[in-house]
C-alpha cells in the first residue's frame, strides 16, 4: 500500500475539505481524489461520502482512521526523529587539506568550531599525488582540493580564494632574487612533476606541460607530496609551481620563489563525496565560504 495514499486519507479526515487537504499535501484536488480512490480500491469499499457540500467518514472510514492512527502517528514520529539526527551537527569531522594548512584551512576550521559547538576537526593531510582516494576510502568526510574538479562522483563547494602562482627554485638557480617571470618563460625551466593516481588535469594543474602559447615545458622527476617536491627543489633538481600562500608557509633560506604571472588562478575550495553529503559537511562548507579571505594575495 502507497505512503501517499495513507497520508491523503488521513489528512482528509482531518480536513473533510479536498482543496485545504491539497494545499497542505501540496498537490492537486485531483491529485487528491485520484490517490483516495486508488486507496478505497484496494481496500474494496468507499471511506467517504461526498457531495457538492459536503465530504464525511463512511462508518468503514472510521474503522480504517481509528486502526490506522496509531500506526500512522509512530511512522511520522520516527520521521521527524531521523529528521532531527541527520541535520544534527555533532561529533568529529575529518577534513582533509593539501601540502600544508594554510589560513584558508585553519580559518575555515575556526569558523565552523565557532559556529559549531557540538563538533570538532581533526586535519589529515592528503598526497598532492592523490587528491581524492581518502575521500572515497571514507578516511575523511571533506576535503580542501583545487577547483574546478570533473570527478561525477563529487560534489564541490564554492571557491574559497583564487590566488597566484609562485615558482621555487633553489636559492642557487639563476632565476632566485628575480621580481617575476612571465608563463612563457617556463619552457626553459625543467618542473618537477607528480606520480600517482591523480586526473590527468590535476597532473597539469600542478606541473603544466605546455605554456598558454603551446611551447612545451620539460618535466624533470615525479615527486608524491609537497614535502618531496620542496626537497628536490633545494637541491636544484628542478623547479616547483605553488599557490602564494602555500609558499608563504613553506619558505625556507634554500629555497627562492618568484613570482609567475600569465597563469590561470590557483582556486581552493572543497569537496565530498555526493552520497556520503551530512549535516556536518554542509555546515564546514558553509562557515568555509563566509570566513573571511582579506589575508590572501588575490588574482584579478
Amino acid at each position: 500500500m502507497e505512503f501517499r495514499e495513507l497520508e491523503c486519507f488521513i489528512v482528509l479526515s482531518e480536513e473533510l475539505h479536498f482543496a485545504r487537504t491539497a494545499e497542505r499535501l501540496y498537490l492537486s484536488p485531483g491529485r487528491v481524489s485520484q490517490l483516495l480512490r486508488s486507496l478505497e480500491t484496494r481496500i474494496g469499499g468507499r471511506l467517504f461520502d461526498r457531495t457538492s457540500r459536503r465530504v464525511r467518514l463512511t462508518p468503514l472510514g472510521e474503522r480504517f482512521l481509528a486502526d490506522l492512527r496509531p500506526a500512522y502517528d509512530g511512522m511520522a514520529v520516527a520521521v521527524t526523529r531521523a529528521r532531527a539526527v541527520a541535520r544534527e551537527v555533532t561529533g568529529v569531522l575529518r577534513v582533509g587539506f593539501l601540502a600544508t594548512p594554510t589560513e584558508v584551512v585553519t580559518g575555515s576550521v575556526r569558523a565552523f568550531e565557532r559556529s559549531c559547538l557540538g563538533c570538532a576537526v581533526e586535519l589529515v593531510e592528503i598526497p598532492l599525488s592523490d587528491p581524492y582516494s581518502k575521500l572515497r576510502a571514507g578516511l575523511v568526510d571533506v576535503a580542501f582540493t583545487l577547483l574546478p574538479t570533473e570527478e561525477p562522483d563529487l560534489v564541490t563547494g564554492a571557491a574559497l580564494n583564487h590566488v597566484g602562482h609562485l615558482l621555487g627554485v633553489s636559492a642557487r638557480h639563476p632565476l632566485a632574487g628575480r621580481a617575476g617571470i612571465g608563463v612563457e618563460e617556463l619552457a626553459a625551466i625543467p618542473l618537477i612533476g607528480l606520480e600517482g593516481p591523480a586526473p590527468r588535469a590535476w597532473h597539469e594543474r600542478i606541473a603544466p606541460s605546455v605554456t598558454p602559447s603551446g611551447r612545451p615545458i620539460p618535466r624533470v622527476g615525479k615527486v608524491a607530496t609537497t614535502q618531496e617536491g620542496l626537497t628536490q627543489v633545494a637541491l636544484d633538481r628542478g623547479g616547483m609551481l605553488f599557490c602564494t600562500p602555500t609558499a608563504r608557509q613553506l619558505a625556507r633560506p634554500d629555497v627562492s620563489f618568484v613570482p609567475v604571472t600569465g597563469l590561470p588562478p590557483s582556486i581552493l575550495g572543497l569537496a565530498w563525496v555526493k552520497s556520503r553529503e551530512t549535516a556536518a559537511i554542509r555546515a564546514f562548507d558553509e562557515a568555509a565560504a563566509g570566513r573571511p579571505v582579506a589575508d590572501e594575495i588575490l588574482v584579478a
